[in-house]
């Protein structure tokens, strides 16, 4: 990879890029235009448009489209691929979220499609293991993967075209191969040292199965195949949605799991149900924002913006450091709640309305500072709420029904657990689990865990404007309110806004793990390209300032064009392309 490119991916410190290249000031203005910077220009299409982090799975989603398949039809069939070209970050090992604003009732849907735990695996299991956390890896963090029932809930409701036709292409491409792109090439040498002790990862991730006693990943432009998984998907195009949950595919990873120490089993496969939801919103200067609730964390990105809602960022700038510090002490408060609230609402029922009000933004932006960085951040109490590395893409169609939608496996490659003959990975979103009582994101049989993935969308009078997301685990709804904040306050374009510096506060109150409480103020991430004055005035307010490696996330999005068509963006620091027809 070339110096720059690792650069504007944040995979390089700031002490190495600096000899390098020169770090770009985040007001800088492009040499041309005079804009702020982009990578790439707008991409504009009258018809229909796709944006996801793979070119390959860009078209197929608008040859899907040209050949009489709806957006929900594409994306279904680009995330089958994504599942099978960008292994590093999805597949139907794991789960899927998604938004889709239907043109026929004007209106938007949302799909929970992520799994629970499995039933028969307790608290009281990993305390007597001595566990004070579920570990990353191997048979105790797989829940059940929700990917192929939200593949089939969202074709029953939208779709136009069989679903064989739709799993055609990732079939196709996982018998013939595909060559490997830079970043996932990357991500996937990454990870098979950390996986490959898991039963079936080597023989199924790694190049030749390592048969030949070396085991690597393939290589930037060296051809993969995964005759595995086109078997599964086979098998999934010729059975419906049962050939995965309740027919030999099932009774496989069960006696996988049997063999392997797990705990997932054919029962919990052939119980699973996604469900359809209520996207959620608030209104940011006449923009209304959309998430889904809880069990996911979509919510907190409306926190943020009703918190930033108060001040005049456009009068601050980009890049200054009221910007900068605002944000942060907003996403700290944002993320107590998250810590506190956020659970599977069938075990622990969040105060939706409330937390994303605008009278409880206003009690709780009390608590920023303009001149101080927060040390320690309390959640709101019940009292005050008293009701008294994942993909991400999206797709529009010529009959304007736009899709956001957001899959992954969790921790990358997942769990590294891997049926053989499968050609998948199982999720390790189970690891989002709180292995203590009495806390709403505790472990139980059957539950749903804390879920980092979550799609996003923004309508303007009633009307679609902006089908997005950006994925990366704590990152996502830090960069959901970034990109709204990008166009709305700031006036960039839709690829200025994902290419624009990002910034990612770590350390807050986890509702994971430990959950371990925020009492140093945590860590302040600044992405190459803030201008030094402002870090400088950053740390004297009191904020531990970094500049981390790459993580920054992911970006797609599409626009409706008011002149007629759509707008596409996808993101720089990855592997994917934006195009229509």
């Amino acid at each position: 990879m070339s110096a720059a490119f690792l650069i504007r991916c944040g995979l390089l410190a700031t002490a190495a890029a600096a000899a390098l290249v020169t770090a770009i000031p985040a007001a800088a203005a492009d040499r041309v235009t005079g804009k702020p910077f982009a990578t790439r220009s707008e991409v504009y299409a009258p018809h229909a448009m796709a944006a996801t982090s793979h070119p390959l799975a860009t078209q197929i989603a608008l040859d899907v489209m040209q050949a009489g398949g709806s957006a929900v039809d594409a994306a279904i069939a680009a995330n089958a691929a994504l599942g099978l070209m960008e292994p590093t970050g999805n597949g139907v090992g794991g789960d899927l979220f998604a938004i889709v604003w239907d043109p026929k009732t004007k209106k938007l849907h949302g799909y929970n499609g992520s799994g629970r735990s499995p039933k028969s695996l307790t608290l009281a299991e990993f305390q007597r293991r001595g566990l004070t956390d579920i570990p990353a890896h191997g048979p105790l963090p797989v829940t059940v993967p929700g990917t192929v029932d939200a593949w089939f809930a969202l074709h029953g409701k939208f779709g136009r075209k069989p679903m064989a036709d739709n799993l055609a292409p990732a079939i196709r491409y996982a018998r013939e191969g595909h060559p490997v792109h830079e970043v996932i090439a990357y991500y996937w040498n990454a990870s098979v040292p950390r996986l490959s002790k898991w039963p079936g990862f080597a023989e199924q991730f790694t190049v030749d199965g390592g048969a030949k006693g070396e085991r690597r990943a393939p290589r930037r432009g060296e051809t993969w195949k995964n005759p595995n998984l086109a078997n599964t998907l086979q098998a999934i195009a010729d059975g419906g949605r049962d050939a995965f949950y309740r027919g030999e595919i099932a009774r496989s990873i069960d006696a996988y799991f049997k063999a392997n120490d797990g705990f997932l089993s054919y029962e919990d496969l052939a119980t699973h149900a996604g469900e359809w939801v209520e996207p959620v919103s608030t209104n940011y200067r006449g923009y209304d924002v959309w998430e889904l609730p809880p069990n996911g964390q979509g919510i907190a990105a409306l926190q943020i913006l009703n918190l930033l809602e108060p001040y005049d960022l456009k009068r601050y700038g980009f890049g200054s450091v009221e910007h900068v510090h605002l944000f942060t002490e907003a996403k700290k408060l944002a993320f107590a709640d998250r810590a506190r609230w956020y659970a599977d609402p069938a075990f622990a029922k969040a105060p939706v309305q409330k937390l994303i009000g605008k009278p409880y933004a206003r009690q709780r932006g009390k608590l920023i500072s303009m001149d101080k960085a927060a040390r320690e951040v309390q959640p709101a109490t019940p009292a005050e709420l008293d009701e008294g590395d994942t993909i991400y893409m999206t797709v529009a169609d010529a009959d304007g029904m736009m899709v956001s939608l957001i899959q992954s496996n969790y921790r990358g490659m997942g769990s590294g657990m891997a049926p053989p003959g499968l050609g998948f990975i199982f999720q390790d979103r189970g690891e989002q689990f709180v292995l203590k009582e009495n806390h709403p994101n505790s472990f139980a049989p059957g539950k749903r865990p804390f879920h980092t993935i979550i799609p996003a969308f923004v309508t303007k009078a009633g009307k679609p404007w902006l089908s997005f997301g950006l994925m990366g685990g704590a990152m996502q709804p830090q960069g959901h309110a970034q990109i709204v904040m990008n166009l709305v306050d700031f006036g960039m374009n839709l690829q200025e806004a994902g290419d624009a510096p990002r910034i990612q506060h770590d350390g807050s109150t986890e509702p994971a793990g430990q959950a371990t409480v925020m009492s140093d103020g945590g860590e302040l991430d600044l992405e190459t390209g803030f201008d030094y004055e402002t870090v400088r005035a950053l740390m004297r307010k009191g904020h531990s300032v970094r500049y981390a490696d790459g993580p920054y996330g992911g970006y797609q999005a599409i626009m409706v064009n008011p002149h007629g068509g759509y707008i596409g963006a996808s993101e720089s620091r990855k592997d994917g392309q934006a195009a229509g027809y």
